[in-house]
């Protein structure tokens, strides 16, 4: 499966028709697809469509849908994070595509599954099936996508409905699944948190690592936290952007880096849960680590020592 046309439901009427998988499938489609092929999956779907910029300054640009970005040790594409999702495809015999981490096409593995579940005649097979559809919902979709989803709604109110829908579809999935026995793997084994005690380039590191930092920061969130600090933002990749804003006003800019980790801590702690064990829902993992983000960057501005 890759991200193509030909992984996307066959006509416009497939998404409602379809049932819940197709549902999934086709709302993964519009994070893939920019052209005239995405238009009838918006319609069917009563969404309106995106501009080829929208799509663009998005799925792009600023919040590429890679899990890779959101779950990696190192918040890029690739790696680990990418690593992880690829051996769902390996652990089923199939080579992986060479995007397996995007959301079009966890979507679709996942719809994959619950179809080739509800095909099945034994209620041993489908059993099975079912336990590794809901690994995939678990450790790969519900562990990163409701955070991203509320980043998207920050960054594209024309993706509002969109995000929405992706949002109640997902939740209708972990609230029939089986209760999981622990947070994803992805988040147990997450490098440290961001500390008082980091270098600059570590620190730089963390902050723009959002399995790091707990929240995510877009070149949108730089351009916005560089006029709240009074300082410049200049062009480039965003390590190099706030490098540049903490040697300006290293303060300044930790103020304003707080104040956004704390309201990623606020929208990950009041997203309603719907995990059996609200212990277990990702959502307060994230939530913990965007609050001790938030405390640690207060407490160097405070201190009145920008790392360098």
């Amino acid at each position: 499966m890759t991200v193509t046309a030909t992984s996307c439901p066959r006509g416009a009427a497939a998404p409602v028709a379809g049932g819940r998988f197709e549902l999934l499938r086709a709302l993964g489609s519009l994070a893939a697809l920019h052209t005239d092929a995405a238009a009838g999956i918006a319609a069917a779907l009563d969404l309106a469509p995106w501009t080829r910029a929208e799509h663009t300054l998005l799925f792009v640009l600023e919040l590429p849908p890679y899990a890779s970005i959101h779950l990696g040790p190192e918040g890029k594409l690739g790696g680990e994070g990418a690593d992880r999702v690829a051996g769902c495809w390996r652990a089923l015999g199939m080579s992986p595509p060479a995007d397996a981490d995007h959301l079009a096409n966890v979507l679709g593995l996942y719809a994959e599954l619950g179809e080739a579940a509800e095909a099945c005649r034994t209620p041993a097979a489908r059993a099975l099936l079912d336990h590794v559809r809901e690994s995939v919902l678990w450790e790969h979709l519900w562990s990163w996508v409701p955070g991203y989803l509320d980043a998207v709604k920050r960054v594209s109110p024309a993706a509002g409905g969109w995000s929405r829908l992706v949002t109640a579809a997902l939740s209708r999935e972990v609230g029939s699944s089986a209760a999981p026995h622990d947070v994803p793997l992805a988040l147990r084994a997450a490098p440290p948190a961001v500390t008082a005690e980091m270098s600059l380039g570590d620190l730089l590191d963390a902050l723009t690592t959002p399995v790091r930092s707990g929240f995510v920061l877009t070149q949108g969130d730089l351009a916005g936290a560089a006029g709240l600090a009074g300082v410049g933002l200049r062009r480039g990749e965003r390590r190099f952007a706030l490098r540049a804003m903490l040697e300006q006003d290293g303060v300044a800019t930790l103020r304003s880096l707080s104040d956004h980790a704390h309201r990623w801590a606020a929208l990950h702690a009041t997203r309603p849960t719907v995990v059996a064990d609200p212990h277990l829902d990702p959502s307060r993992w994230w939530a913990s680590r965007a609050a001790t983000s938030a405390s640690v960057l207060r407490r160097l501005a405070d201190e009145g020592r920008a790392p360098v």
